[in-house]
């Protein structure tokens, strides 16, 4: 039970912490890689780093041709697009600033439910997206954060990921995948890999070698592999099946106080009373719909 109980808070540390950080790496790693090379080099390590410990725990690696193309689509949602050109748009965007926006999600994801299956809304569900989208106006129409048309086409770039991450959630929520998460993931991951190293190519970005990486950018890459691809996404399963899915959700609102407050330390980005006030309002209105009871 002590065991249990460790595994649960070591579990709930990394996925807080972890993934809140991711932001600030690839901030760092984007300052010097291509974003697309970067984001193809992360994901072809991390799969294929999760199918070879797939098979180290000998689980079955096969997969139907039904579970192949569910897996290549969710890719694209998640990886390809969701997370490849949110890399992109770093380039323009301050790391904190863009987690915050990532923050929507749950809004997105309870709007998409509504327009898709018809679900009714709860009146605290309402309230969430009445916060949220109030934060989210306070948050984008700061002058001295989007001062230039890069940064305007950042923060809608982002709000676009955010969008595609949101319909991979529900799209996954009722696909045929293959029951080992480390299996699907690792497809998926080799997927997006090859599916960027080819936009990568399209977009002509140079490929730079890592023997000319500087110190942090190899840092920041191994980080977001093993730590941001394995460590935080083995957890964030784990605690799929130890705990209540609605405080494994709380994630959704704590990964961006940490990212905010990582780049407004190490990286010297802007953190406006504005910015503070907005994230508050926007973030308890995730907490509104993230706690909304299930029937």
């Amino acid at each position: 039970m002590k065991n249990s109980k460790l595994l649960i808070i070591l579990a709930f540390i990394a996925i807080y912490v972890i993934w809140g950080s991711t932001y600030l790496f690839n901030k760092i790693a984007v300052t010097e890689l291509p974003p697309f090379f970067l984001a193809s080099i992360r994901f072809f390590v991390a799969g294929s780093l999760m199918i070879l410990l797939a098979k180290i725990f000998k689980q079955d690696l096969r997969i139907s041709k039904k579970q192949l193309t569910n897996s290549m689509i969710a890719s694209f949602f998640f990886l390809i697009y969701g997370n490849g050109v949110f890399v992109w748009a770093l380039k323009y965007v301050d790391s904190g600033f863009g987690a915050l926006i990532s923050a929507s999600q749950p809004i997105f994801v309870l709007l998409l439910l509504r327009l898709i299956d018809r679900k009714p809304m709860k009146r605290k569900s309402i309230i969430g997206i009445s916060l949220g989208m109030f934060g989210m106006y306070l948050l984008v129409s700061q002058q001295e954060l989007t001062t230039s048309e890069n940064s305007l086409l950042g923060i809608f770039m982002i709000l676009t990921c955010v969008l595609s991450w949101s319909y991979g959630s529900v799209f996954v929520s009722k696909a045929q995948l293959p029951k080992s998460f480390m299996v699907s993931t690792g497809y998926q991951m080799l997927f997006a890999g090859a599916v960027l190293c080819f936009a990568s190519l399209s977009f002509q970005e140079e490929w730079i070698s890592p023997f000319d990486w500087s110190p942090k950018v190899l840092g920041s890459l191994i980080f977001l592999i093993i730590f941001g691809g394995i460590v935080a996404f083995t957890s964030f399963n784990y605690l799929l099946k130890a705990v209540d899915t609605e405080k494994v959700s709380t994630s959704a609102y704590v990964n961006p106080v940490i990212a905010l407050l990582l780049g407004w330390f190490f990286l010297d980005e802007i953190l406006t009373t504005q910015s503070i006030i907005a994230s508050i309002i926007l973030l308890t209105g995730v907490y509104f719909i993230t706690t909304v009871k299930k029937i």
